[in-house]
């Protein structure tokens, strides 16, 4: 664990060995949600993940242990970072995109196809419309305060910066993203959609992503919400590895949406 900087921000990063088994496997680099840190990941799936992937990690302007600025959250501006990240690597990497972090994932495998090996996107939305109406944020409440001392111990900005970040990520929320179908279907890297059966995303908006994406798998793990990978984790990562160790495009017994492709090798 370091800083680095990225686009001349000092960033917090987290880049860890590669299996001594398994020296060829790929770097898996792993994208967290808005409001959130690498941490949420890296103890959710991380632990399962590292034992067969080289895993990769950094928090994003104004999240986690990396320093905001002045300027209002973009996912834009995420997908520079991610893409400065991936440069920094040296190598093409698989992403796993949470939440925003799914968002960011769609955009750097849109605008930077050679970096990017796999995608997996969970619990993402590519159209602000795409979000499920939840209840609005008490600032005054418990929860708020509960998750602002939180912020506050990891981040260099402190507890006091935790509404901010609040604030612009909502203000994000509800103008972006702006990406149609159209833009998905221009994504030539593997995507596996993956989400909860009870998401803040609707689940027709989860649907359209994965039929819009040219080589798209979809994966809707029952019995479980937004927190999926917690709550499911061991299945999750089942799902995961298998997405991205098998052969490409997948051969099954009645092909219909994917009835004209061929396997890769």
């Amino acid at each position: 664990m370091a800083k680095i900087k990225l686009n001349g921000h000092r960033t917090w990063v987290s880049i860890g060995k590669r299996p001594k088994k398994r020296k060829k496997r790929p770097t898996v680099v792993l994208l967290h949600g808005g409001m959130s840190s690498s941490a949420s990941l890296l103890r959710s799936i991380g632990p399962r993940l590292e034992k067969y992937y080289r895993i990769a990690a950094f928090d994003r302007r104004g999240h986690g242990r990396t320093a905001d600025t002045d300027e209002p959250f973009h996912y834009n501006a995420m997908a520079n970072e991610t893409i400065a990240f991936l440069e920094y690597l040296g190598k093409p990497a698989h992403l796993i995109g949470y939440s925003d972090g799914g968002i960011v994932a769609l955009l750097v495998a849109m605008r930077r196809p050679d970096l990017v090996k796999r995608v997996v996107v969970v619990g993402a939305n590519y159209h602000y419309s795409g979000l499920v109406s939840t209840p609005p944020i008490d600032f005054a409440g418990k929860e708020f305060a509960k998750w602002a001392k939180k912020f506050g111990k990891r981040s260099p900005d402190g507890r006091r910066h935790a509404r901010e970040v609040v604030e612009k990520t909502l203000e994000m929320f509800a103008s972006e993203p702006i990406l149609r179908t159209s833009n998905l279907a221009n994504i030539h890297v593997p995507v596996l959609v993956m989400a909860g059966d009870d998401e803040v995303i609707a689940l027709s908006h989860t649907c359209s992503m994965y039929e819009a994406l040219p080589e798209s798998q979809l994966a809707i793990v029952p019995g479980t919400s937004h927190a999926v990978l917690k709550e499911r984790t061991k299945e999750s990562v089942r799902i995961i590895r298998h997405f991205l160790d098998s052969r490409l495009p997948p051969v099954t017994l009645y092909p219909v949406r994917r009835a004209s492709a061929k396997p890769e090798g």
